[in-house]
């Protein structure tokens, strides 16, 4: 699947569950299906009551420091069906790339861990640790192990000519602990010594997401993620529908911020929301409602009022948000001021910039601030 389509509208209505629309559920890991080693609380149990209702599961990320069999093997440890074949790593779109562009067999040098080489195995390419194998590639990807001599090699190996692949440019990852230094952290330190960018496997680029609808043989897939620059994004970028949850990096405040391209077309707290209806937006003039909700922008500020469901406020609180800085700049009615007395047109009023309307009172009055 190619950009031939565009996504769905952001914040559009389903009539009926999630699960029974969409044939394959294209899972985020890291804040959406676990965090560490543990769990999103309930995660595991909605996402088998979505596969009794037939939706398939696939599990897709942009970690490529674990090998797909490994992955499953921890996701199978909270309860889960799931095997090898269920799960597409970073690693494995990048290694997918590299044996288009080189014959079987290439040396390719791996910046990163056993996920890496067990990709570039799969497609029967050769990894190599050292730059003294001549190789014709570097790959690289997270893994706690990277150190500044790998980073070193690698970099050596690109400036003499080798290709340079990344699993992605994710600059943090979600840790029990907190955020950490993520892969796109270890690119930049790369790049600082090198002439040229990456070639890029993962979100929000389309190769992972690409191979996924691929491997799973998706009809009408669901893309599930947390981060909006990479998995909204990448939904966006291959032109399927999206569903954003609350149990990782971004939140509330970061989706009334985000760029048209980086606008979910669901949203829900976590993975319930796969098994639930989920309603629209109506605009009145101003007026934004969803549900019990009705929600507008005054004096750069979202005023809501009414009740019910959280998640309904906060579809009509971003709603008005993005209508707000979306519209065209407005006219300004000519005043017998000097300037107009001179003949000069007044300039137009922009539209609020993104990030600038608060929204803060407006998620407290529906329950969700932070």
């Amino acid at each position: 699947m190619t950009k031939a389509q565009e996504s769905p509208a952001p914040l559009s209505a389903c009539d009926e569950p999630l699960a029974g629309r969409y044939d394959v559920a294209l899972l985020d890991l890291d804040g959406v299906v676990y965090v560490g080693p543990d769990p999103v609380p309930d995660a595991p149990e909605n996402l088998r009551k979505a596969a009794a209702e037939g939706m398939r599961i696939g599990y897709i990320t942009n970690n490529a420091s674990r090998p797909a069999s490994v992955v499953a093997e921890h996701l199978a440890s909270f309860g889960l069906d799931v095997i090898g074949e269920d799960v597409v790593t970073s690693a494995q779109a990048a290694a997918k790339l590299i044996a288009k562009e080189f014959p079987k067999g290439s040396p390719v040098l791996v910046v990163g861990g056993e996920g890496l080489i067990a990709a570039l195995e799969e497609y029967e390419l050769r990894p190599v640790r050292s730059s003294d194998a001549h190789p014709v590639a570097v790959v690289q990807g997270f893994h706690p192990d990277v150190n500044w001599v790998m980073l070193a090699d690698g970099a050596h190996a690109i400036n003499e000519g080798a290709k340079w692949y990344a699993t992605n440019l994710d600059l943090t990852i979600p840790t029990a602990g907190g955020k950490a230094p993520g892969n796109g952290t270890l690119v930049q330190a790369v790049r600082a010594a090198v002439e040229v960018d990456p070639i890029v496997a993962g979100k929000p680029e389309t190769p992972l997401l690409e191979t996924s609808i691929e491997r799973l043989k998706a009809e009408r897939p669901l893309m599930i993620g947390d981060r909006l620059d990479s998995d909204i994004a990448g939904a966006h970028n291959v032109g399927i529908a999206s569903l954003w949850v609350a149990t990782g990096v971004h939140d509330a405040y970061d989706l009334a911020a985000a760029p048209k391209n980086e606008r979910p077309t669901y949203i829900g707290a976590g993975l319930g929301a796969l098994r639930q209806k989920h309603p629209g937006v109506t605009v009145d003039g101003g007026k934004h409602s969803c549900e019990g909700w009705t929600a507008s922008v005054v004096d750069g500020a979202v005023a809501v009022t009414g009740e019910g469901e959280p998640y309904d406020g906060l579809r009509a609180i971003l709603s008005a948000t993005w209508a707000a800085v979306d519209a065209p700049a407005k006219s300004v009615a000519k005043t017998a001021s000097k300037g107009a007395a001179r003949g000069r047109r007044p300039l137009p009023k922009p539209a609020p910039e993104l990030g600038s309307i608060k929204i803060g009172e407006a998620l407290h009055r529906v329950g969700l601030d932070k």
